[in-house]
């Protein structure tokens, strides 16, 4: 079978640039998006050459001229947007709807991947404010694509292990602590860690699935479901050192939460939904849905206590 051409939106990003490595080396002839208001962020024109000079091809468009964006989706059969949507960076989802209307007007893609890459945003109809804007920005981009009749994959990849496993889920660090570590509530909920390139090797794996059609890809590899107990485990084991624990409950991060400034609430705030509801993994996945170790078992993913490892 012949690979899709892939085209990725967001590739000089925190999870783009792993997607566009994780297509190059899959065999995909890769496009990226350089967009001219790139100005003088020299990092991310560098970024953007060395996938250059890995073979990507780069092409020119902007969110601002509509017909550039119709252009270079015609050049491909799949598009992967990977914005930002972390608010404490620049959240960028609503973009995503002049994406959907290019891909409409060219009429060639086989599949959309928008920027979700975290929780499940259809699941998060009853998530606390300010938090929620992230899930329902998302779910207008999902309307969107399935009003204009595009074909999708939507991405479920639950936690970051840069943001929440190397800091054990700590808030105002990436790295793990050594003395003390505060737990939410019990710490017995259960969560789900990917390591980024992991998400990204699921991700353009599913492109050419026909199982993945129109459905939502849940990231839920079995050895990475751990509590946060769990996890602060597999750290104390690594360091040879039992850290002194404080467990907040649920009614303290409430209360901590409302002092924050607007973008630490929205980010913060999906802490609650993770460690005290458990909402990755409180359900099981339907007929909508696939889980990713499942069907591509020869994945060999990145468990946690390897991935901390480089921490000690």
């Amino acid at each position: 079978m012949v690979k899709s051409k892939v085209l990725v939106v967001g590739g000089t990003g925190y999870i783009g640039r792993r997607i566009v490595k994780a297509s190059l080396e899959q065999g995909h002839e890769t496009y990226v998006i350089q967009r001219p208001e790139l100005g003088l962020q020299i990092e991310k024109l560098q970024r953007l050459l060395s996938f250059k000079k890995k073979g990507a091809h780069l092409i020119e468009a902007s969110f601002s001229d509509h017909k550039s964006l119709v252009d270079a989706i015609k050049k491909v059969d799949v598009v992967i947007s990977a914005i930002s949507g972390v608010h404490i960076r620049s959240h960028s989802i609503g973009l995503q709807l002049k994406l959907v209307d290019a891909i409409k007007e060219a009429g060639n893609v086989k599949r959309f991947l928008p920027s979700e890459f975290g929780l499940d945003p259809a699941r998060m109809g009853d998530a606390l404010e300010p938090g929620r804007v992230t899930f329902d920005d998302k779910m207008a981009v999902r309307k969107a694509i399935e009003e204009a009749n595009i074909p999708f994959t939507y991405i479920s990849a639950n936690l970051f292990a840069g943001y929440f496993a190397g800091s054990l889920s700590q808030m105002g660090s990436f790295v793990p602590p050594r003395d003390k570590v505060h737990l939410f509530g019990d710490g017995k909920l259960k969560a789900v860690f990917l390591d980024e390139y992991d998400v990204a090797t699921y991700t353009i794996k599913t492109i050419d699935d026909p199982r993945t059609l129109n459905k939502t890809l849940y990231l839920r590899p079995q050895e990475n479901i751990l509590s946060q107990g769990e996890l602060i485990g597999i750290w104390e084991k690594l360091i040879g050192k039992e850290l002194e624990k404080t467990y907040i409950p649920p009614e303290g991060f409430l209360t901590t939460l409302k002092g924050l400034d607007y973008k630490l609430q929205v980010g913060i705030g999906h802490f609650y939904h993770i460690f005290y509801e458990g909402c990755l993994t409180n359900f099981e996945i339907g007929e909508d849905g696939e889980e990713a170790s499942e069907l591509y078992p020869e994945v060999n993913y990145t468990r946690v206590d390897e991935y901390l490892k480089i921490y000690v």
